[in-house]
């Protein structure tokens, strides 16, 4: 038998954005756990703004589990937060709820800034570094650094010796600004993915005395980039049958929903999605092909191969749940025919 540490990570009460937690316990097995050998585990709901202190006990129930690089016999165990029972989820607990297909695949990109002494990471103690227009995809000292490369290359094998599904890095378009993407088939797979990358990379940053701000703008209203958690989908319909029929009523869908859509793609998406850097106004929907300004960009391979293939919603922002982004893009996607029915609604 091997003692494995195993964390139990989950999301606390906090509003608007929930934060990660994180604790220990040691068990002994005789081979790495399977998630059905994992058990329940309570904790102080009290202090996460999941409960009263008079009646503080919650549970944790564990959903996936990943091993844990960092770590000897390690493992990382992604938990939904449940009421006292354990069977009964928790107010905070949207996981347990949202909408899921495992035929839809979704690619997040996440978006973020190293700081360190509140600012940017690379900004002076006053005023700004120099304009954007090297840094993104950039490379040496004086668009990147000396740390934030080694610290985004330990994440990705971090990510990667963990069983997660990470597709790539790249610096971003302000100094200090970083990317990584996540892929899941399933919008539970994605999201849990997304989920633990975050934690990875937020305790990875520890060592380094580094935090990731994940507010979509962190620099307020100048001419400095916020940053987004881009939504690459598709449906098996989409990527076998499509056409354009299918994808102008889509969009149509999508239009209509705008207010769901922006009401849980992240807080404060006003002051990102306002038209400039690369974004559309957030209280007006929009798509083009190969437009990087509008709500919903259409790739050309998209158009090339009949309407078929996976489309990129822009305005999920770097702090949205993507448990409830990647549900809402199944709501809508679910109001629009497909197949027979589409054929009788014509």
């Amino acid at each position: 038998m091997t003692k494995y540490k195993l964390e139990y990570i989950w999301l606390d009460g906090y509003t608007p954005v929930p934060g990660l937690r994180g604790k220990t316990q040691i068990k002994e097995f005789d081979a790495f756990p399977t998630l059905e050998q994992l058990p329940l585990w309570g904790f102080d709901g009290s202090s996460t703004q999941q409960a009263e202190g008079h009646s503080s006990d919650c549970v944790l129930k564990p959903v996936a589990v990943y091993p844990d690089p960092a770590r000897t016999n390690g493992a990382l165990v992604m938990c939904e937060v449940m009421m006292p029972d354990g069977v009964t989820p928790h107010a905070s607990n949207k996981r347990a709820t949202i909408l899921d297909d495992e035929d839809a695949w979704f690619g997040f990109e996440q978006e973020y800034f190293f700081y360190k002494d509140g600012r940017p990471l690379g900004f002076p103690t006053s005023g700004y570094p120099a304009p954007q227009g090297p840094y993104y995809t950039g490379v040496g000292y004086k668009n990147v650094g000396d740390v934030a490369r080694q610290l985004v290359e330990e994440h990705l094998d971090l990510c990667l010796a963990a069983g997660i599904n990470h597709e790539g890095i790249n610096a971003e378009v302000a100094k200090g600004q970083w990317e990584f993407q996540i892929f899941g088939k399933g919008s539970r797979k994605a999201a849990d993915q997304i989920w633990m990358a975050r934690y990875l990379l937020l305790r990875l940053c520890e060592k380094h005395g580094i935090d990731i701000e994940f507010h979509c703008k962190p620099l307020g209203d100048t001419d400095w980039n916020g940053s987004g958690m881009h939504c690459n989908f598709s449906t098996k319909y989409m990527r076998e049958v499509g056409g354009k029929d299918y994808f102008e009523a889509l969009m149509a869908a999508f239009d209509k929903n705008l207010m769901d859509h922006i009401a849980v793609y992240g807080p404060d998406n006003d002051k990102r999605l306002t038209g400039k850097h690369e974004t559309a106004p957030w209280n007006k929907f929009s798509y083009g092909v190969a437009d990087r300004g509008a709500s919903i960009r259409v790739p050309h391979s998209f158009v090339r191969n009949g309407y078929k293939g996976y489309l990129e919603d822009r305005r999920p922002n770097s702090q949205g749940d993507p448990y409830q982004i990647a549900s809402q893009v199944l709501k809508t996607i679910a109001e629009v025919p497909t197949g027979a029915a589409r054929k009788a609604a014509a």
